[in-house]
């Protein structure tokens, strides 16, 4: 059942116009994932659902009765309580129906004793309350707070702190969780995964996986959305466009839709230039028999449904270069420790980190990670332990609080002043690839979102050709596409990479080896994070604490032949594609230049010749049907 539809809903600010005409349907128990670029709109549709936001046209119908939550990215919760006694305020309806039945068990006592009239109307009125008190859980809230409380991260020994105390990030999760609590039929989520970490955000995509009601969700994070939705909902250009299935199938769905329209459209656009050679052709004629075929042909082309030419967004494009090799061991650490203020962020820190590995570094929130990144690139000193770095190595730091920019120049200077001898041309190219052009490039980075100084940061990366990247959340602040800009390129790098990541999504893409930090030490695991949470099932499984046997060279071997010949198949999958449309090009060419010469009247004086041409005229049409299926075949 559908219980939200937007038809042609649309929105502006001033002269911009956001949203130009969107649709959307939501049906009872969907799981719909909003995405789109930074800046299309995804907030601004969320706030105009839950009626923070006028529509300027449109319309939206909702099921009767429905009750929609929204969770937005602001830290706006303010409270006096504790964070369980805040959380307890959600069930403030559910403690007055419980209220009502101790009033009605006392009137019944009563009632009793005065006769069996007044002593049924008060049983029915407390029959039907318990039902709706059973039904709203009434006898299960307290475990339910708990189990949300302990899901984001609040331990027992946290009900009693003040939320005034919290964190903005802590607030914005402890908001979260009241939301999760209320009686809702959809949840609009702007973001939900912002502050949780791992576990919590897995916790997160199993609470919702069984949540009864619809999700509505606008999440950066991919692999939330691969395990959650059923349906993602693109917003591009002020529409949208929803495809069923989750994240994955619809980057597969996208690219198919779009190559689909450039083909159609490009097909589209070559049969009209032909029409036109046609008509032109009848013209030079000059004679009116011809004229009356140019104008039948005109008025045909006139109402011709026009195919729009395919636009994507903007992306940026770029790709990391090493600029000279290393030796075989890039890293050496032995026992690094680190502490402040008394309390030992981490210690017995052992790592041993060789060319060309991948690696993603997991672990808590508060363990250090990103100090330990930076004591790698000699920007904090160890307490406890050394490292040194091998032969030739070049680090290229990623740093995700952006400390390395200077708020005061210009993005040109920025990057011109750290690399003087490169000419103004060569450094406005290189800023071009990561979408800062025109007077773009003559502004100040304090006046840059986090996104655009993240683009900064990554245009002195490439320009560096460090061999060893050591990256702390690059995805912070990208778009989708951005995210996976820098997968690809990251996947054609070919020198070492060590990175912090929240984004699963962006690990499984990049990582060959995840090493997981802990108070002891570090776990190493091959593979990416799907392989890391499948050795943990497993051993988990088996109650056992010990690493599983790393894969043989043999079955490696075997791996990388399948992978070969699926990369052989599709190369060949596209130069048999090349083959059809090449010959596809080559039957309508004949095919314009028999009507050409069917067009010529003086071709009728000798009526085999037009016979043979007609002929082979149907014999060309029906070859062309045969090759465009073998197209649509060979793109299924």
């Amino acid at each position: 059942m559908i219980i939200l539809q937007l038809s042609g809903l649309t929105k502006a600010f001033g002269a911009e116009e956001i949203l130009k005409g969107v649709n959307l349907t939501v049906q009872e128990r969907d799981r719909v994932g909003l995405v789109g670029s930074n800046g299309s709109g995804k907030t601004t549709l969320l706030r105009m659902l839950c009626g923070e936001l006028g529509m300027d046209g449109g319309q939206m119908q909702a099921a009767r009765g429905l009750r929609m939550g929204y969770h937005s990215q602001l830290d706006d919760l303010s409270s006096p309580l504790g964070v369980y006694e805040e959380l307890k305020t959600v069930f403030e309806p559910l403690f007055g129906m419980e209220k009502r039945l101790r009033e009605l068990e006392e009137q019944m006592g009563g009632a009793h004793a005065e006769g069996d009239a007044a002593f049924l109307k008060l049983g029915e009125e407390y029959a039907r309350l318990t039902d709706r008190f059973e039904e709203a859980g009434g006898y299960g809230w307290n475990s339910r707070l708990q189990g949300v409380l302990t899901g984001l991260g609040f331990g027992k020994e946290r009900y009693g702190q003040a939320v005034s105390s919290l964190s903005g990030g802590e607030r914005t999760r402890l908001k979260l969780g009241k939301l999760l609590l209320s009686e809702n039929d959809l949840l609009l989520l702007d973001e939900p995964t912002n502050h949780l970490d791992l576990d919590s955000t897995k916790w997160l995509e199993d609470y919702l996986k069984a949540f009864k009601g619809a999700v509505l969700v606008v999440s950066h994070d991919r692999y939330f959305l691969d395990a959650l939705c059923n349906s993602i909902a693109e917003l591009s250009f002020g529409r949208i466009e929803q495809y069923s299935g989750n994240y994955t199938r619809y980057l597969s769905q996208r690219a198919e839709v779009m190559e689909r329209r450039m083909k159609e459209y490009t097909l589209q656009q070559k049969e009209i230039e032909r029409e036109k050679r046609i008509i032109a052709m009848y013209r030079s004629f000059n004679r009116e028999a011809a004229f009356v075929k140019a104008k039948s042909r005109e008025k045909r082309l006139a109402k011709m449904e026009l195919k729009e030419r395919p636009v994507e967004e903007h992306n940026v494009f770029f790709r990391f270069t090493a600029g000279r090799g290393t030796g075989q061991d890039v890293l050496l650490a032995e026992g690094l420790s680190k502490a402040y203020g008394g309390r030992t962020l981490f210690e017995g820190i052992d790592l041993h980190i060789r060319a060309g590995e991948r690696i993603a570094l997991l672990g808590p929130n508060g363990i250090g990670k990103t100090t330990l990144l930076r004591m790698l690139c000699g920007l904090e000193a160890p307490d406890g332990g050394a490292f040194r770095l091998g032969s030739g190595v070049q680090i290229g730091y990623y740093d995700q609080q952006q400390q390395g920019l200077h708020m005061e120049k210009t993005v040109l200077d920025e990057i011109w002043d750290e690399f003087p001898r490169m000419e103004q041309t060569e450094v406005r190219n290189a800023l071009g690839l990561f979408l800062f052009s025109g007077d773009d490039v003559f502004a100040p980075v304090s006046a840059l979102s986090g996104g655009e100084r993240g683009r900064v940061l990554m245009t002195k990366l490439m320009i560096r050709q460090d061999n060893f990247l050591i990256l702390d959340e690059p995805t912070n602040h990208l778009d989708m596409d951005s995210c996976e800009v820098l997968e690809n390129a990251l996947d054609d790098f070919a020198g070492t990479i060590l990175t912090v990541s929240h984004d699963r999504y962006f690990i499984n893409r990049v990582a060959t080896k995840v090493l997981v930090m802990e108070n002891g030490g570090v776990t190493e695991y091959l593979g990416n994070y799907d392989d890391y949470l499948e050795k943990l099932s497993i051993l988990a499984a088996q109650g056992e604490e010990e690493e599983l046997p790393q894969k043989t060279k043999t079955a490696q071997r075997e791996e990388k032949r399948l992978a070969r010949f699926a990369r052989e198949a599709a190369q060949k999958q596209r130069a048999l594609l090349m083959n059809v449309e090449s010959r596809i090009a080559e039957r309508e060419e004949k095919m314009t230049k028999i009507e050409i010469e069917l067009s010529d009247p003086e071709l009728y004086k000798d009526p085999g010749s037009a016979q043979r041409l007609n002929k082979r005229y149907a014999e060309l049409k029906i070859e062309i049907e045969t090759l465009y299926g073998e197209w649509e075949g060979l793109q299924s």
